[in-house]
């Protein structure tokens, strides 16, 4: 199995267990870093449009773990023409009435793209399983069924990179606090974020044989610690960019000769030409 965990193993007896929580990045590193990697993933954005590699990107995560404000800090420097978010959440009848895989299948990303699941497939062995929404059968049968999925995805030359983020009891609950106080964000919350506490117990035990059994060579999963939520970002957004960019020669393409003949005719400028080599705006 080809589980991988960002930072230091503290403890054993699971995948979770083994997760450091205790780490924290400072503000200032937190921002220098955050910088270097959003202009990673626009260099990345740029050479795909070239290349015509595309990417998946699949978030699972507790709630209140901080799965969207990592996807803010991807989406506010990538190009949405290339960048499409897909948040999951109940399907409708449409969906039901078919393989549960249809509704991803359609949403994967084209050449060129990179696409982000916000909650993924991996509702049928998650939330379908603890909830008893599907039959034991099923999301049983599930396991294999997502490891044939994935392995279809990357041997076709879809990038596959998968984030569970995870944090503990007590700070879930301080995040739906802040929630609850804060008029901006309490459209996060719902019922069953709190009634989904009573389950915590069985989610982990399902998160833990959802990685031992889909944790794969072509598609492992990586575990963040998520506690602090500065640390989390930066920690998946490497994930990301290095995943992402392995093979890829980042440097802007030069320029077509075309464009720079006209452009000298019309600019009158070559040094133009060159100064702004480089540029993402």
């Amino acid at each position: 199995m080809a589980t991988r965990r960002t930072g230091k193993s503290k403890k054993s007896g699971g995948h979770l267990a083994a997760l450091d929580m205790s780490q924290r990045l400072k503000k200032p590193v937190y921002e220098k870093k955050l910088k270097e990697l959003q202009t990673t993933l626009q260099r990345i954005q740029q050479k795909y449009l070239f290349t015509g590699d595309a990417a998946a990107i699949v978030f699972e995560g507790w709630d209140a773990a901080g799965k969207g404000g990592t996807i803010r800090r991807m989406a506010a420097v990538l190009d949405p023409r290339g960048y499409k978010v897909w948040p999951i959440s109940a399907p409708r009848r449409y969906h039901l009435e078919r393989h549960y895989l249809t509704r991803f299948w359609e949403r994967l990303p084209p050449n060129g793209a990179i696409s982000v699941f916000d909650r993924s497939w991996y509702g049928r062995v998650l939330v379908e399983r603890v909830e008893e929404l599907t039959p034991e059968s099923r999301w049983r049968r599930a396991y294999s069924e997502i490891n044939d999925f994935e392995k279809l995805l990357t041997e076709d030359g879809t990038r596959l990179v998968k984030l569970f983020l995870h944090i503990t009891p007590d700070v879930q609950l301080a995040r739906f606090e802040e929630r609850l106080r804060n008029p901006m964000k309490r459209w996060k919350l719902s019922y069953e974020d709190f009634r989904n506490r009573e389950h915590w117990a069985d989610y982990e035990a399902a998160i833990e044989e959802m990685v031992e059994k889909t944790s794969t060579k072509g598609a492992p999963w990586h575990l963040i610690p998520a506690n602090d939520k500065k640390f989390a970002r930066i920690a998946a957004l490497q994930v990301i960019t290095e995943a992402l960019a392995t093979g890829i020669d980042l440097e802007p393409p030069p320029l077509d000769t075309r464009v720079e003949r006209e452009a000298r005719k019309i600019l009158s400028a070559p040094t133009l030409i060159s100064s702004t080599a480089g540029r993402s705006d």
